[in-house]
């Protein structure tokens, strides 16, 4: 009879060497990506990092201790229960031994040596844009956000995010809106939600055929120096990058840099010069990003080749660029009541009016049942949100 403990032992007696040695160098103490690629490279094949001495590992590069550590069985041990461990928690692994190891990550300058995904591992090599920008955005931000994730993903590009509070939160929100497929790259392990509120939008990603993705164990917990770190992942994974509000000194900013050092495209949605957001991404319009208002903007860049390839899938889907592009728009030219207009017209997209001071606005027009009536209206038509404290802005 087998038991659980067996089908686990069956499971890892099928992994490929190679793998488990890259998996053994990750979790070795004093090896970052940048020394485990350079000690591979010296290796004949990565098979060979169990055989080799004490002396031959040093000759790698490898720190002393670091050596030690492989030579006395302490790395594959751990690499072998990390394993374990990833499989019992529903995930799988990649390493640059695996044809599924994303082609546009081995272009940057330090690639993660090993990757951590639950979900769907093709959506890695699916063009795709990463979305980042502030946690604290405007309603504007987060609405743009939103609206262009989802027209994006509706032309079967992958929106990649980091899943923090904000606009990576309103990027993955609108890819799922769109029924389009959506990555999360985290600065934790796999089997650590951060922030803990988006638990939901973790399994939404998943349950709705995403991936989440990190470089690091299981059990990592969100360290402040992770998330510099995991941006480089994020914009090497992605042909294009697209910032929406960003303050002066921010991992947007970083995102940004790496973008640029690895020759990806970078756009930027302008924002409002008097808000501190607004520097980031009007700053990179300055220095050559592509001002971004519409999804065509982003889509007319790609290179053609991804352009063609999309295209044909969406006719292959019965999906006509016509038919897709009324799926979400700035503008909705569905007439208004009188009521309606009246306050819709007092309510803007990049700054939220509270209801007090609405009622006030207008009453010399409308009696507050009047306007209560109107916000609720444009609230079921998608015109009009309603934030925390009764304030209101419009919708995207």
């Amino acid at each position: 009879m087998n038991t659980s403990s067996d089908a686990e032992q069956f499971a890892l007696s099928r992994l490929d060497v190679g793998k488990m040695a890259w998996m053994a160098l990750m979790l070795t103490p004093g090896m970052g990506p940048t020394r485990i690629w350079r000690a591979m490279n010296r290796l004949e094949s990565a098979e060979r990092l169990f055989e080799a001495s004490l002396t031959e590992l040093e000759g790698l590069g490898m720190p002393a201790a670091a050596a030690q550590f492989v030579f006395e069985g302490k790395a594959r041990a751990a690499a072998e229960d990390e394993m374990k461990r990833v499989v019992e928690a529903g995930g799988s692994v990649l390493t640059p031994e695996d044809a599924e190891y994303p082609e546009r990550l081995r272009e940057i300058y330090d690639p993660p040596a090993v990757l951590w995904i639950r979900g769907d591992v093709r959506l890695l090599a699916r063009p795709g844009i990463a979305v980042v920008g502030t946690r604290h955005p405007s309603p504007y931000g987060a609405g743009m956000a939103e609206l262009l994730s989802r027209d994006l993903a509706h032309r079967r590009l992958v929106i990649l995010s980091g899943m923090a509070r904000g606009v990576d939160t309103a990027a993955h929100k609108g890819a799922l809106d769109a029924g389009g497929k959506t990555v999360a790259v985290w600065g934790t392990g796999i089997d650590v939600i951060y922030p803990k509120e988006n638990k939901k939008l973790a399994e939404q990603i998943v349950a709705a055929g995403g991936a989440i993705v990190s470089e690091y164990p299981l059990g990592t917990f969100p360290a402040p120096q992770n998330f510099p770190i995991r941006n480089r992942i994020l914009s090497g994974m992605s042909v294009g990058v697209l910032v929406i509000e960003a303050a002066e000194y921010s991992g947007t900013r970083i995102t940004a840099r790496c973008a640029m050092e690895q020759n990806r495209d970078v756009y930027a949605v302008p924002g409002n010069v008097t808000n501190k957001n607004a520097w980031g991404p009007n700053t990179l319009i300055k220095q050559g990003a592509k001002l971004t208002a519409t999804w065509e903007d982003v889509w007319e860049d790609l290179p053609s080749q991804i352009r063609l390839e999309l295209e044909d899938e969406l006719a292959g889907a019965g999906q006509s660029e016509s038919k897709a592009a009324g799926t979400a728009s700035l503008f909705n030219d569905t007439p208004l009541a009188e009521h309606e207009r009246i306050v819709f017209d007092k309510l803007r997209h990049d700054e939220s009016t509270q209801l007090d001071d609405l009622i006030e606005q207008l009453e010399a027009n409308l009696g507050s049942a009047e306007i209560f009536t109107a916000l609720f209206e444009l609230e079921l038509a998608g015109r009009v949100r309603q934030l925390p404290g009764k304030n209101y802005v419009r919708a995207f």
